[in-house]
């Protein structure tokens, strides 16, 4: 079940509504969430500027693993207790560099790390979400770059799914993060693919171009939205 009782609805590209994954007896939540995720260089940014742009409350999971390394909190205390009090830096926090030497290319390792990490952001997020369906907010968005692996599908009402072919991501990870193309392949290779991703996907938005035809493709998107939150909107009345 998602946070606060809210119901989930996942439907296909089409708009036919798949699963309802909750208790029936549970109203709909009038806060519709869509989750946002993409591999990197994939453009995810820039589709969260839009929704800014426009006043709509984003929540960015990678903030949320910031803040649950924070010391004092249950995560920074499991991160301590499974991988060494080595971690600690002079200033008390997390030496994150230190930590990601323990689990770099360490596959078992790094799931121990999500394992404790990624219910801490959870935790968050459903928190955050909370808190904007109780200010009475209507639309809001979840950004996270492993919203599939971690499982948190199930806190979001659609899924939006940002993609690049390997190839340009590759250029744009070399222009823009001085990675070779050895470590740029690399750290595409180590996530979902595009078509693991899409599979699961509501909306897909492909970024393989300029950036003025991406910004046409996200207005195309939130049309499509606009539309289906105004026809949920009259059905709720009518209904």
């Amino acid at each position: 079940m998602a946070h606060g009782g809210r119901r989930v609805c996942r439907r296909s590209l089409a708009g036919d509504r798949l699963n309802v994954r909750s208790d029936p007896h549970v109203p709909e939540s009038p806060l519709r969430v869509i989750g946002l995720t993409g591999g990197i260089a994939s453009g995810k940014s820039t589709v969260t500027r839009f929704f800014r742009d426009r006043g709509i409350p984003v929540i960015d999971a990678d903030l949320l693993g910031h803040r649950t390394y924070e010391p004092g909190s249950d995560t920074f205390a499991a991160v301590v207790k499974t991988f060494g009090d080595e971690l600690v830096a002079p200033d008390g926090t997390i030496d994150r560099k230190v930590l990601g030497g323990k689990v770099f290319g360490k596959p078992e390792e790094l799931k121990r790390l999500t394992d404790i990490v990624w219910p801490g952001i959870r935790k968050l997020a459903s928190l955050e979400l909370g808190e904007l369906e109780t200010a009475g907010n209507e639309l809001a968005v979840l950004e996270a770059a492993v919203l599939f692996e971690a499982g948190w599908e199930d806190l979001v009402d659609e899924v939006w799914v940002v993609v690049v072919e390997p190839d340009i991501a590759v250029q744009r990870l070399e222009t823009r993060n001085g990675l070779d193309e050895a470590a740029a392949r690399a750290r595409i290779a180590s996530q979902l693919s595009n078509a693991e991703r899409t599979s699961k996907a509501d909306i897909v938005i492909e970024n393989n171009g300029s950036l003025e035809a991406l910004e046409a493709r996200i207005e195309e998107a939130w049309g499509h939205l606009k539309e289906r939150l105004q026809g949920s909107a009259e059905a709720s009345t009518n209904g």
